[in-house]
Formats: C-alpha cells, sequence, structure tokens
C-alpha cells in the first residue's frame, strides 16, 4: 500500500537527474521493457555487515522501501521486508514487486531505509507512517540504522547492486544492501541446504510480492475470469521440500464483481415477483367481506415491503469503487444483500517432480442478516417458531402446509412460464399451416403438444381442486352449514382436507352467479385442454394425410373429377385449423384464471397468518441467501475454469453435480449462534440452485439470473473457444446440480463459553445433518461415477475411511474439535468440490484458517520440510495475502486478537507475535 511521504519536491529533486529537471516542457522517461502481464520490476534484498548501536546488542531488522517519481518528485513510501532476528547478516525473504500498471521508468530512483525494531509487539512498528527521511522516536519501537539509494535502469542492466549503507549523506558506513533482480518465471536450480542453514535463526521462508494475472486464470482464461475478478494480490514463497529441493508457492487473493452483481440481479428478481404476487391478489375477484379486509391488509404491507427492495436496489445502483464490502460495512441496512469480504484465495504450488497443483478457497463472512440483528435468533430458529405459531392461527384464514404454499408458488411459475409458450407455438402452427409446409406444420405441432401436455400436467394436484373449493366458499353470498372454514387439523401432507366438503356448503339465492359447487367441474375445465389438443392433433394429420395422397395423385397420371374434388375437400389449412387453435387458447385460458385465482388465494392465507412477520421472514432469508448466492457463482464461475480440462470433473459436474463444502468457525454463544442459524438456512437454500453454461453472445461475461425464489437459474457465459471445451450434455443446456453442505467448529473464547456453561447442540444438530447430505452425495458419485475419475492423491486416503472417520469425530462430541475441519475439507478436495471458509467477518478466523489449510496441504501432498512448516505457517499470516485482506477491511495491518483471547484458541489456529491487537471488525 503507497503511503504519500511529507516531503517538500525540492528534497526529493536531489534523487533525481539533472536531464530531468527541464522545467520548459514535460520530461520523457525510459520504459521498463517487460513480458506482458508480468511485472515491471521485482528485487529481492538482503543486508550483510550491520553495525549495532551497541556492541552486544543483536539487530532485528527491516528495510522500508521508497520511491522517488520521476513526473512528480514526490518521495512515496511504496513497502516494507519483514523483520528478520537476531542477525548482523539478514536475508530478507520478503520481496518488493511493482505491477504492469505502475509508473516506474528507468530514471526512478528508489531509497532503502535500513530499521532496527526493539519491540516487534508495538503497534507502531511498521504500522505507523512517519516521514522517510526523520528518524523515529524511540518510543516507536524502532530505530534507524542507515540508507541507501539506486536508480532502476542500473539494476535492470547489471541485473544485481550492492550499496553502502550510510547514517546520512557522507556520513559512517553502516553495513552493506544487495539488491538481486527477480525474474519469477525462472525456477531455482540446486539443493537448498546453504540456504537452510543460512535461514535458521529466521521466522520464515521466501516471500515475493506478484501480479495477480500469472496463475489466477492463465492467458487463456482472461477475458471471462476478468469480468468477476478485480483488485488481486499475490505473493511468491520458496520452502525447502523434505529431499532438499526448493518448491515454489504462489498464494493469490482477488475480489470480485459479483459481490454487487448477484444481490442486485437477486433483488431485481424479488422486485418482478413480488409485483406479480401482488397483483395477483388484487386479480382474486370479489370475495366476502372478512376476505376482502385480509386481501387490503395483505396488498398494503406488501406494497410496503416492495418499496423498501425498490429503495434498496436504487442505492446499490450508486454504488461505485470497491467490488467488495468491508468487515466494518456489516452493519449497513444499504449493503445488507451484499456479501461480507468475498474473496477468492487460491493457491498455486509448483513442486519439482510432482505436477503443479492449484487449491482454492472462498473466504467470506457468514451469511447473515447483520442490520437486522440476532436478538431473537436466527433463521433455523425464527421459521421453527414462526411456524408452529402459524399453526394456531385461530379462524383468521385457512392453514397450508409450507409444502402446499411452495407448490402454489410453482404451479404459478409454470403458468407464468407455459401459457406464452403454448400461445407462441400455436400462432406458429397457424404461421406453419399458412405456408402450407407439412415439415414445419408437424414440427409446431410437436413443440405445441409437449408445452400442453407440460401444462395440463402442472393442474393435476389435489391442491388445486381444495383451492378452488376454498377460494369458493370465500366468494360473497357462500354460505356454509357451519359458521366459518374450519382449519385443518390433519397432518402437513394431506392436501385434501382443508375445507368443508362440498356438500357442506349452501349458495344464497341472492348471488345468482353462485350455484352448488361441482367439484368435478375442474377436472373437466382442464382436461378439455387436452381435448383441445387433441382435436388439433387429429385435424392435423388429416391435413398431411390428403396432402400425401394429393403428392401421390400428381406423381400419376391426370387426376380424375372425383380425385380433384377429393383434393378440394382439404380446402385451406389455416381455416382449417384457426378454430380449433381459438378453442385451445380459450380453453387453456379459462384454466389458467382459475388455477391462478385459486394458487393466490392460498399464498394470500399464508401471508395473512403471519403478518407481518412473514414479510419479515422473507426480508431475511432473501439477504442471507442473497449473499450465500454471491458466494456461490462466484465459486461455480472459478471451479469451472481451472477445470475446463479436466474431463473426469466435467463429467462428474454434469452426471452428478457440483459439492459445495462450507466451514464455519462461528461459535454458539451470543449473537454468533443466530449468525449460525441463518447461515446454515442460508446455505441449505443453496439446493434450489441450478446452473447452466451458454456461449458468451458479447464481451459482457457477467452470469445471468432468472427464476424465483423457489427456483433460480445462474446462466454462466464462457467465449466461444471455452464452450467448446465442455461436453455435449452442457453445451446443449443440461441443469447442474449443487450439493451444499455445512460443517461448523466453533475455536474462539466464546466457543468456550457455550461448552461450558451453553449449549453446543446447534452445531452437532447442524453437522449431523450435513453429514448425512455428504454421504448422500459420495453415494450417488460412486454410482454413477468411473473410480478412475476419483481426484489425485486418492491412493493416499480411501474417501470411505476419512467419511468414517468424520462420522466418529461428529459423534465424539469433542470440545473445539478441528479435525471435523480438515476431514471435510479433504473430502470436498478429493470429491472436486468448492470450499468455502467463513467467520463472522472472514478477515481473522478465516485467515488463520486458509493459511493452516495451505501449510497442511504443502506437508501432507507436497513434501514440505517438517522444519519449516511453523515458519511457512507464519510467513504466510504476517506477510501473505490474508494480512493484506486485514487491511483491507480495517485500515490496519492487524488481526483482530488480544492475548488473553488467543489463549482459547486451538494451537495452530494462533497468529504470529506482533500481527494482533486491537482493532475494529
Amino acid at each position: 500500500m503507497e503511503i504519500k511521504e511529507e516531503r517538500s519536491s525540492d528534497e526529493a529533486r536531489q534523487f533525481l537527474p539533472s536531464s530531468q529537471l527541464d522545467s520548459l516542457g514535460e520530461p520523457q522517461f525510459t520504459s521498463i521493457q517487460r513480458i506482458a502481464n508480468e511485472p515491471k520490476l521485482e528485487f529481492s534484498l538482503a543486508c550483510k555487515d550491520l553495525v549495532a548501536a551497541t556492541r552486544d546488542r543483536k539487530l532485528n531488522t527491516f528495510i522500508q522501501v521508497s520511491v522517488v517519481h520521476p513526473a512528480e518528485h514526490i518521495l512515496t513510501r511504496y513497502s516494507s521486508t519483514e523483520i528478520v532476528e537476531g542477525t548482523k547478516d539478514p536475508l530478507f525473504l520478503t520481496g518488493v514487486t511493482f505491477p504492469p500498471e505502475y509508473p516506474i521508468y528507468e530514471e526512478t530512483k528508489i531509497k532503502l531505509t535500513v530499521y532496527d525494531v526493539k519491540d516487534k509487539s508495538q503497534d507502531t512498528v511498521r504500522t505507523s507512517v512517519l516521514p522517510d527521511h526523520k528518524e523515529p522516536r524511540a518510543d516507536v519501537g524502532r530505530s534507524f540504522l542507515g540508507y541507501a539509494t539506486f536508480r532502476v535502469g542500473d539494476l535492470v542492466k547489471s541485473k544485481e547492486l550492492t550499496l553502502t549503507l550510510r547514517t546520512s549523506d557522507g556520513g559512517k558506513t553502516v553495513g552493506t544492501i544487495e539488491v538481486n533482480l527477480v525474474k519469477m518465471g525462472e525456477l531455482e536450480e540446486g539443493e537448498t541446504d546453504h540456504i537452510t542453514a543460512d535461514t535458521q535463526d529466521q521466522k520464515c521462508a521466501l516471500v515475493r510480492e506478484c501480479t495477480a494475472t500469472e496463475g489466477i486464470g492463465g492467458k487463456d482464461n482472461l477475458p471471462s475470469l476478468n469480468a468477476v475478478l478485480r483488485n488481486p494480490v499475490c505473493k511468491l514463497y520458496r520452502f525447502p521440500t523434505s529431499d532438499n529441493k526448493w518448491m515454489r508457492i504462489r498464494e493469490q487473493m482477488a475480489e470480485t464483481t459479483l459481490s454487487f452483481h448477484v444481490p442486485k440481479e437477486l433483488i431485481n428478481l424479488h422486485i418482478k415477483e413480488d409485483m406479480r404476487r401482488n397483483q395477483e391478489l388484487k386479480d382474486l375477484g370479489e370475495l366476502a367481506p372478512h376476505w376482502d379486509n385480509m386481501r387490503k391488509s395483505v396488498i398494503a404491507h406488501c406494497d410496503q415491503m416492495l418499496s423498501m427492495y425498490q429503495d434498496t436496489l436504487a442505492e446499490l445502483g450508486k454504488h461505485t469503487g470497491s467490488s467488495f464490502k468491508s468487515s466494518c460495512s456489516k452493519g449497513e441496512k444499504t449493503l445488507e444483500f451484499i456479501p461480507i469480504n468475498l474473496h477468492l484465495q487460491r493457491m498455486h504450488v509448483h513442486s519439482p517432480r510432482l505436477k503443479d497443483a492449484l487449491y482454492d478457497v472462498i473466504t467470506v463472512g457468514a451469511p447473515a442478516a447483520h442490520f437486522q440483528g440476532f436478538k431473537n435468533g436466527g433463521l433455523r430458529k425464527l421459521l421453527s417458531k414462526f411456524e408452529a405459531e402459524r399453526r394456531n392461527t385461530g379462524y383468521q384464514c385457512i392453514y397450508y402446509s409450507p409444502e402446499n404454499t411452495a407448490k402454489a408458488k410453482e404451479v404459478l411459475s409454470n403458468i407464468n412460464h407455459l401459457q406464452p409458450l403454448i400461445s407462441s407455438h400455436a400462432d406458429l402452427l397457424l404461421s406453419s399451416a399458412s405456408q402450407r409446409s407439412p415439415d414445419s406444420l408437424k414440427n409446431s405441432l410437436k413443440m405445441l403438444s409437449e408445452k400442453t401436455e407440460l401444462f395440463v400436467h402442472a393442474f393435476k394436484d389435489q391442491l388445486v381442486r381444495s383451492a378452488l373449493l376454498a377460494l369458493y366458499t370465500a366468494r360473497p353470498g357462500c354460505v356454509l352449514k357451519k359458521p366459518a372454514v374450519p382449519r385443518n387439523s390433519a397432518e402437513e401432507g394431506d392436501n385434501a382436507q382443508h375445507q368443508d366438503h362440498p356438500s357442506q356448503i349452501k349458495r344464497q339465492d341472492s348471488i345468482p352467479h353462485h350455484s352448488e359447487y361441482d367439484e368435478e367441474e375442474w377436472d373437466r375445465v382442464w382436461a378439455n385442454v387436452a381435448k383441445s389438443l387433441n382435436c388439433l392433433i387429429a385435424m392435423v394429420d388429416r391435413l398431411l394425410e390428403k396432402d400425401n395422397i394429393n403428392s401421390v395423385k400428381e406423381d400419376e397420371n391426370e387426376p380424375s373429377a372425383a380425385d380433384c374434388k377429393v383434393l378440394h375437400s382439404g380446402g385451406d389449412w389455416y381455416e382449417q385449423l384457426y378454430p380449433l387453435v381459438i378453442t385451445l387458447k380459450d380453453c387453456m385460458g379459462e384454466v389458467v384464471t382459475r388455477a391462478k385465482q385459486s394458487m393466490a388465494f392460498v399464498l394470500l392465507q399464508e401471508l395473512a397468518c403471519g403478518l407481518p412477520q412473514c414479510l419479515m421472514l422473507t426480508l431475511r432469508r432473501d439477504i442471507v441467501f442473497s449473499q450465500a448466492l454471491a458466494g456461490l457463482v462466484c465459486g461455480f464461475v472459478i471451479k469451472l475454469h481451472t477445470g475446463l480440462h479436466d474431463q473426469g470433473f466435467l463429467q462428474q459436474l454434469h452426471t452428478v453435480g457440483l459439492l459445495v463444502q462450507y466451514e464455519g468457525l462461528l461459535s454458539t454463544y451470543s449473537e454468533e449462534a443466530g449468525m449460525l442459524e441463518d447461515m446454515a438456512v442460508g446455505i441449505s437454500d443453496l439446493q434450489k440452485v441450478m446452473f447452466k453454461v451458454i456461449e458468451a453472445k458479447s464481451e459482457d461475461f457477467l452470469p445471468i439470473i432468472t427464476g424465483r425464489r423457489e427456483h433460480y437459474i445462474i446462466e454462466v457465459q464462457l467465449p466461444a473457444k471455452m464452450f467448446e471445451l465442455l461436453p455435449q450434455e452442457i453445451k446443449e443446456g443440461k441443469l447442474l446440480r449443487m450439493y451444499p453442505v455445512l460443517f461448523n467448529v466453533g475455536i474462539n473464547e466464546q466457543q468456550t463459553l457455550a461448552e461450558r456453561f451453553g449449549d453446543t447442540s446447534l452445531q452437532e444438530n447442524i453437522n449431523q445433518e450435513n453429514l448425512e447430505l455428504l454421504k448422500e452425495y459420495y453415494k450417488l458419485f460412486t454410482e454413477k461415477m468411473p473410480p478412475d475419475c476419483l481426484p489425485h492423491f486418492q491412493e493416499q486416503n480411501d474417501l470411505k475411511g476419512l467419511l468414517e472417520s468424520l462420522h466418529q469425530n461428529i459423534q465424539a462430541k469433542k470440545r473445539k474439535n478441528v479435525e471435523i475441519m480438515w476431514l471435510a475439507a479433504t473430502i470436498c478436495r478429493k470429491l472436486n468440490g468448492v470450499r468455502f471458509t467463513c467467520c463472522k467477518s472472514a478477515k481473522d478466523r478465516t485467515s488463520m484458517s486458509v493459511t493452516l489449510e495451505q501449510c497442511s496441504i504443502l506437508r501432507d501432498e507436497h513434501q514440505l520440510h517438517k522444519d519449516f512448516f511453523i515458519r511457512a505457517l507464519d510467513c504466510m499470516r504476517r506477510e501473505g495475502c490474508r494480512i493484506e485482506n486485514v487491511l483491507k477491511n480495517v485500515k490496519c495491518r492487524k488481526y483482530a486478537f488480544n492475548m488473553i483471547q488467543l489463549m482459547a484458541f486451538p494451537k495452530y489456529y494462533r497468529p504470529p507475535e506482533g500481527t494482533y491487537g486491537k482493532t475494529d471488525t
């Protein structure tokens, strides 16, 4: 992160060549030649023979890097190395990188300032902002040793420089700095013995920054991935393997435009869906006073909620700048649909003897309604409580089970989808008839028949029949022998017993429209659609048969008078079919009117039974789902791009579906228990999401979302060249299923309180439920996929054994059993799944978890030297992408932990000294 220093232009100009100080015109600078999408400049640093202020002091040093921009004549603090302890010859393991867009030239000057750190645990050690030319005060915790400068062009030309460190211009020498140009594409050769020895007393291994285009997607993937990834951060490490060879690890992190794109698309769909529902309630027709007043109240509440969604969408439309929501903004109302701190975290491993490997984790704050609060718990508890209360609402409304209200929404959705399709295909049929095209007529009839059969099938449900009876009883003048419509006392699944039997209904003579209710009338109405279709089919067959006779006659001699009469009787195709098409449309219209009104009446009961709680719960569920879906879409897009050349994965994707595994680190105490309840429902709701891959027709590669609350389809767009790599099934539009699972283990001090004085059953129940879902996915996987499609490293660990071990660990109910996390993550990777890691803000606990996972993978899969496990872990936490994530969120390089909190953390989830302290969260 750049920090502009308080330095005058005159002071900075002393570092510039005189040839660049022409005030009469704009100076011309020499560009640095480089490979496209690679950094402009990278170099590593080391010092030798540093002189301490006192002879007996062991130096703990770091280098601060500053830049003099030739055009601006301003000294800018650019970056720092890590602290290397206890040596006068420090080999700094953090390099310096300048990304492609950075304005650096051969004429640019770099200033390197060396500091000796006295107390690295102090907040001000490397996070303070001081003028670069001034020595820090003693209480800052560091002291100035010396500085050196060099010209970028000199480094580019000579590849390495040895610079003299001085206390001031012309001052005494206090050591030297070695600057070495780095080419990231080159793999380092040779054994690591001498480097291991040199770094024996140092805390971490080599880390250099790099640009994001390298490794994030590859050159072929750039156009489509650039549409969803933004503001990347990259680091490069080198660690020794167990056989003393170097492995290179590129760690990367990027935010995503999907953080805002998906919620905006979703809110827009909610608005359209709710406007349609409100209109359907208004179109219910005349109702008795009780039901009419109920409808007015429901519509008033719905309109108010609709206005809120519209206002939220308008506010999000004004958002510019960053494409992620920081942890400090999680309670903002205007951003409540946006996921918290959503990022791709990637580790790319290049080993001497193993194939390159990518390991991706999506990090995001737990999907939860922070602005709504958690005083009464989260969705899991609130929905259960609401459903119990709705069963006991008295006689004000009719109770329909959640399954039936979902069915009503499905029927309405099918109507809205199929009616215009059938009408369109019917018009195409008439168009084919007017053109007298037999092939076109056959195809049009085939499409019309398929859609009409789906239409008829949609209404073969007892719910429609019973809802029509209920609506009949709600019309004006309908007098029942009993005083009111009784509540359903049967179980939820009994659809047929919601209302009185038709024999108990008595019409009022003053209302001439009403006659004794005929329960079989509905069967006749929707059956008329099928009958009218059959008439159409029969007529088309007859017309085509006569056309065939005509063709045969034309091939023979001149037709006789009788033949002409037969041919003439066929008449005009359009005239023959037009009345039948009109009849089909009329029959369909009558079905649609009745079905829409009956299903809208069911939805009226759902809303009326729980105003305003049901709308507030819908809002909360929409908020949580929006956050969860944004993360899922990001994970799917990244997984699809990385797996385009993996035929086994692509086969698994369309044959079985995609496993999506969420690791939760929330406690089950106080507000975080409510967050976990929200998260559990939000992730479960992802089961109703299907993906479809389509070929992009423009340069806009952002996903397209369609559907409604009970069913969404996400269309992911790929460029033509990438689309061609897909199996035929996916290219033909096969819908791809998602299998989300959540495993949670609280690890902080609040979980200690929950385990000792509270309740951990929420976590236990969630883990047990999701274990069963994971087993179901594994069963599908083994039934549908060949054994050779299991991922690499399968020979090392048997999936059955891992699942059994996960089962045993969940049953054990051991405190802070992070083994559950490790096992679930391993299973997910071996099943080609997408990995998520979540805590409250995806900043602190999440950073501890993903860095631990990365180092564990290096140890278990890539032979990381055992002596370097802790060093690698500390290095990633101190200098890697996750501390940059903390900085992005809270403007400070400190994890939000204190010493007392960390005493309650499992050992390997504790950050290194000096990287934590009191900050905003």
